[in-house]
């Protein structure tokens, strides 16, 4: 940052005014959105999609390309298949469909997996990106 986005950054977080939040939406909002997102169907081949992507992440799965056997310790647990299926379904509706395709869990695949991925020493030492392990994954990751 430049010498005046340096001040702005010190004015706000070394003075005594403590900034106010104001909420963005109500609780029931929030409750009544998520029901709503849990609602959207999902094909089983969409899910399985989904499936596939996670197994991909584990190192000893049949399917799981060959950067993953190479640089990753642990793969993405059930939740990070949850977590890919619910953004995903987010995504279709945000887009006005009511149905999650293939894309939306390609397009959730990298923010839902990216942190769930541990590299082993190899791939921590080489400094391998994690976003081109998933980018890979779903590469490799057949539609059906």
């Amino acid at each position: 940052p430049g010498r005046e986005d340096l001040h702005t950054i010190l004015d706000r977080t070394t003075s005594d005014v403590t900034p106010k939040a104001s909420p963005a939406m109500s609780r029931a909002r929030i409750l009544e959105i998520r029901a709503t997102v849990r609602k959207v169907p999902v094909e089983r081949s969409v899910q399985d999609f989904a499936i596939r992507v996670l197994q991909g992440t584990h190192p000893e799965s049949e399917g799981a390309p060959e950067i993953t056997r190479r640089y990753v310790r642990f793969g993405a647990s059930p939740r990070g298949v949850q977590a890919l299926l619910l953004a995903a379904k987010v995504r279709a509706l945000r887009e006005g469909r009511f149905s999650v395709s293939r894309d939306d869990v390609r397009a959730m695949a990298t923010p839902a997996l990216r942190h769930r991925l541990i590299l082993n020493f190899e791939g921590e030492a080489e400094g391998v990106d994690v976003d081109g392990i998933v980018a890979t994954i779903l590469g490799e990751t057949s539609d059906g």
